[in-house]
């Protein structure tokens, strides 16, 4: 009977052409491949790549295939696809398979990632005739043959072989840092080939398109970003993928753009927190540049003024080169760096060494203007940001809602962060003295006392709020933020850290490396006749910037790391949510084993969340964070209360 029964069962039905779609779901246990059958209309036309809408469930959810089968056999009825949204091939097989490598390694959804790799459509520019525009490529000395194996890797490129460099790039040498990247680039485009540059924020990005512009012409590039509207960013994602321009810039999501052809990315400032997507799964682009150059076998090459922990990783284990200044050179090329509380000038004046504007400070800044601009960097925004008692040191709280107090300016009244009411007669809540103080000073209230020291000289602010871009070299002084520190031709005459005791206080384990990362960006303004004085109590990270020695720092701190078992010595995962709690329970022994879990710790509700921090090695990575995707997806289907993950993030303590 059996016999007769396998005899009897119908065959399943052939279908000339199943497309295997890639459906707009971020949940979980829908995080796959769904099949659907090609209509007759569409045979020619749905192809891998293009976009489609398909039935799911009561609703038509946009997608794109990502596999098309000839005459496959079904077991199931398939439904049919809905509507071609657009015959143009959008998404490459290269970018899907990087995508899917990409989730597995934060835990998230294939879709998450794609989402950004591929922009929204704008059909205007599909009807456009783009026309293919190859840079001019200038001829002047190439910033890398002044490196420490910096001719070997500009000669692998030549030839075409596959070279991962990480650089600590030093001003001074005949360019700017837009021009050092595109010097690295220039021997991959004279061979034919095709680049890719992310670099951190819109700022940077203006700033090597004006290069661009001026050294390779107009047109020579695409650029990636979304400030610049949906339908230049995506006539410029066309003009990448279609292989129209051998260069392409973009911050983070330009990472999985796809360029045929492509032989190098380049990676500017891979510490910048700007490099990570806010967005679930939390990539981050210099991890999304190292999955595609292994994918894809492409040359990388990571630089930055300072060096990153995950970057010297990289370098220890042999995985990179080391591309560096000699010592011999460095110290003709880069400014002074004299730090206040050193043993002279201790010796000399105790009090005013550690006064927030020391006296050295004073001299070298008065000495600096006779000549051109300086460069003053303060921790943050505002004229007094934090206050508090006078009598009993107290911070001043706002009583409606226990927001910190500010002073907006030198005649503004107190005023809330958070709910902006005033204050025109605060009193202390624990000893009700009137009298406040400033426990934070902030750029325009040191830009009003500088202002008031030197009369005779502009006083220029710039702000994440208000920032100013560039600058001609004059005397003037330019109290500027982090980040926003404008460009001056020629560089600064003197570069004064503000606050560096105020920005090293933060209790983060990247916070060090973090401030660091902005002196060494700050003193690569300055010119290399010119000086930078740090303030503050004395550091091993100030050492470095002294010695201007960003590498020793990141060996120092990566070592100590292994030590104690932290990231990047690591990997880790933050699991967090009403359901987290639920999830590390689920977890089978043998994935207990291989992991050391901290937590949990309650989080403020309701509904009452719990945080836990797992700790795992890289040999184990790959059976981690597929083990969590998958312990995710289960109780999505099983409407269990949501969990989130965040893979290797920032900060895990």
């Amino acid at each position: 009977m059996q016999q007769d029964a396998l005899i009897s069962a119908p065959e399943p039905a052939r279908i000339k052409r199943v497309a295997r779609v890639l459906i707009d779901s971020s949940v979980p246990h829908l995080d796959r491949l769904f099949d659907y059958q090609v209509p007759e209309s569409m045979l020619s036309t749905a192809v891998a790549g293009t976009r489609v809408k398909v039935p799911f469930g009561a609703q038509q959810l946009p997608g794109f295939i990502t596999e098309v089968l000839e005459d496959y056999a079904s077991p199931i009825k398939l439904k049919t696809l809905s509507k071609l949204v657009s015959d143009k091939v959008v998404l490459h097989r290269e970018v899907y398979e990087v995508a899917e490598l990409v989730a597995q390694r934060y835990a998230g959804t294939v879709w998450d990632v794609v989402r950004l790799a591929v922009p929204a459509r704008a059909a205007k520019a599909e009807k456009e005739e783009l026309q293919e525009v190859a840079p001019t490529l200038p001829e002047h000395p190439n910033q890398l043959e002044h490196y420490e194996l910096g001719p070997e890797a500009l000669q692998a490129w030549a030839n075409g072989d596959t070279l991962r460099a990480v650089a600590t790039w030093v001003p001074n040498f005949y360019g700017s840092w837009p021009g050092f990247l595109l010097d690295a680039c220039r021997p991959v485009l004279a061979r034919g080939q095709r680049v890719l540059l992310l670099v951190p924020d819109a700022s940077d990005l203006a700033r090597l398109a004006e290069h661009l512009d001026e050294h390779f012409g107009k047109d020579s590039y695409a650029r990636l970003q979304a400030d610049d509207g949906p339908t230049p960013r995506y006539r410029n994602f066309l003009r990448a993928i279609g292989g129209q321009v051998q260069i392409v810039i973009g911050t983070r999501s330009a990472a999985q753009c796809h360029i045929p052809q492509l032989g190098l990315i380049v990676l500017w400032q891979d510490a910048d927190q700007s490099h990570r997507e806010q967005r679930a799964p939390y990539q981050h682009a210099r991890e999304v540049a190292l999955l595609r150059s292994t994918h894809s076998d492409c040359s990388l090459l990571i630089a930055s003024p300072s060096r990153s922990v995950e970057a010297q990783r990289l370098v220890a284990t042999g995985w990179a080169t080391e591309l560096k200044v000699p010592r011999a050179v460095l110290r003709a090329q880069t400014p002074r760096v004299v730090a206040t509380t050193n043993d002279f000038e201790m010796e000399r004046d105790p009090v005013l060494a550690r006064a927030r504007i020391p006296s050295l400070a004073w001299r070298e800044a008065s000495k600096a203007l006779e000549t051109g601009p300086v460069l003053v960097q303060v921790a943050r925004t505002g004229f007094m940001p934090a206050l508090a008692c006078q009598d009993c040191r107290t911070l001043a709280r706002c009583p409606a809602c226990q927001g910190p107090l500010q002073l907006g300016g030198s005649t503004h009244h107190i005023s809330c962060k958070w709910c902006g009411e005033q204050h025109r007669e605060y009193r202390c809540a624990e000893c009700n003295s009137p009298r406040i103080r400033a426990a934070s000073i902030g750029a325009d209230r040191t830009a009003d006392e500088l202002g008031q020291a030197f009369a005779k000289v502009p006083v220029i602010s710039s702000t994440g709020a208000k920032p100013v871009r560039r600058l001609e070299r004059k005397p003037a002084l330019v109290v500027a933020t982090p980040g926003v520190e404008p460009v001056v031709d020629g560089g600064y005459s003197a570069v004064l850290l503000l606050d560096a005791d105020k920005m090293m206080a933060h209790d983060s384990l990247r916070n060090t490396e973090e401030v660091l990362s902005r002196w060494f960006s700050a003193a690569s303004l300055a010119s290399h006749d010119g000086v930078v004085v740090l303030t503050g109590t004395p550091s091993p990270a100030g050492a470095a910037l002294v010695r201007y020695d960003p590498a020793s720092f990141a060996e120092r701190e990566l070592g100590e790391r292994r030590e104690l078992g932290l990231p990047p010595a690591v990997r880790s995962a933050v699991v967090s949510g009403p359901g987290a709690e639920r999830l590390i329970a689920a977890m089978a022994p043998q994935l207990r084993e291989k992991l050391a879990v901290h937590g949990p710790t309650i989080l403020d509700g309701p509904p009452i969340e719990h945080r836990y921090v797992l700790f795992f090695s890289y040999a184990d990575g790959h059976l981690v964070t597929t083990s969590l995707r998958a312990l995710r997806a289960r109780m999505s289907a099983a409407k269990d209360p949501v969990v989130n993950i965040a893979v290797d993030p920032d900060e895990v303590l």
